[in-house]
């Protein structure tokens, strides 16, 4: 197979077009075409000649990401796009919209929010129990360009329509702290000011607690935000849901957390799907307050997303509001999310495990 594009950074790039005999700005042409106008086929190119055009087509890859199924919800704010890679892997991205949302500090203020979920890997090794792609297992690390390529395939999605996308979250399949090197390369890429120019506040990304890569990555002095899907407080219960609890259990992890927010002065949160009768009730609130005590950080919790192999059921608004309710009396701030997708199966892994 050719070279895939948007493998390169913009030095790589601009070598292997100079190689052909071109003068040294047609690199940033063809990088602005990529970036900044979300250009997909040579034949878009149109400042560029025919023969470079076709040079282009001959010598390099663009067609790394083939829609084979899209599902929109029935309410239009959720989009869920089925990719075939070039070796018949396949992989989803999810684009969610949402209307007058409030904003934290730390991020860019939007009245209408568009995020994109992309993927990281093909599979999980994690085996998260209630995750579809989790009992999927692993199949393969996504190179730079197939994680950059979702993004610039959701931009373009959304400059269709006229709207523009807000924010890009790191929480499809895969675990990204286990594509740790390819996965900061790709959002460098994505951040450069001279191309895509996305802030690097309006990335989140998420791990299922990787320690080591937690520490590393607080002494990377990034921005990008950071979430930790913990799902429990107690070691028994969590290790029940997440194997990886068992290598890195929760007060390892949370040493971890503490210091990446004394490196960096920056907000962490936790993500907590919320499962009826196992982690929604006061108590597991009650003793996740004491552990997160006078770490500074935000709690997302979201009623289950249900997958065919855990029979867990999602947590209804009346009990997730006592456990938001027990968060915040102890101090911890707490935001119920929408359930977003269901009739799609929005969730992780849940199509691509289903085709």
């Amino acid at each position: 197979m050719n070279p895939l594009i948007y493998d390169f950074d913009f030095a790589e790039l601009a070598a292997r077009i100079k190689s052909w005999g071109e003068p040294k700005f047609r690199g940033q042409q063809v990088w602005d075409g990529l970036y900044k106008n979300l250009w997909t086929k040579p034949e878009e190119f149109t400042n560029l000649s025919k023969p470079l055009r076709a040079k282009m087509g001959e010598l390099l890859s663009f067609e790394v990401l083939k829609p084979i199924l899209i599902q929109e919800s029935k309410d239009g704010d959720t989009q869920k796009t089925l990719f075939e890679l070039r070796d018949g892997q396949r992989i989803e991205t999810v684009i969610m919209h949402y209307e007058n949302v409030p904003s934290s500090d730390d991020e860019e203020k939007f009245k209408v929010r568009n995020t994109v979920c992309i993927s990281t890997q093909v599979g999980c090794g994690m085996g998260c129990k209630f995750c579809a792609t989790g009992q999927m297992g692993f199949k393969r690390q996504l190179s730079s360009g197939e994680i950059v390529a979702q993004v610039i395939y959701a931009a373009r999605e959304l400059q269709d329509r006229e709207e523009v996308l807000t924010n890009v979250v790191v929480m499809g399949m895969g675990e990204p702290f286990h594509n740790y090197e390819t996965t900061l390369e790709a959002l460098a890429r994505l951040n450069d000011k001279n191309g895509f120019n996305f802030g690097a506040r309006r990335f989140t990304i998420s791990t299922v607690g990787l320690v080591p890569m937690i520490w590393k990555f607080a002494e990377a002095g990034l921005q990008y935000n950071l979430a930790i899907s913990l799902h429990a407080s107690e070691d028994e219960l969590r290790s029940s849901m997440l194997p990886i609890n068992d290598k890195y259990p929760i007060n390892k992890l949370l040493e971890a957390c503490r210091y990446y927010v004394q490196k960096t002065s920056r907000k962490i949160t936790f993500e907590w799907a919320l499962i009826e009768g196992v982690n929604d009730t006061p108590e597991q609130a009650f003793i996740l307050a004491r552990k997160l005590k006078g770490l500074m950080c935000h709690v997302n919790a979201i009623p289950l997303n249900t997958t065919r192999n855990f029979h867990g059921r999602p947590t209804g608004s009346a009990r997730a509001k006592i456990f938001k309710d027990a968060l915040q009396d102890s101090g911890i701030t707490c935001t119920i999310r929408e359930h977003r997708g269901i009739d799609i199966q929005a969730g992780c892994g849940q199509l691509a495990s289903r085709e």
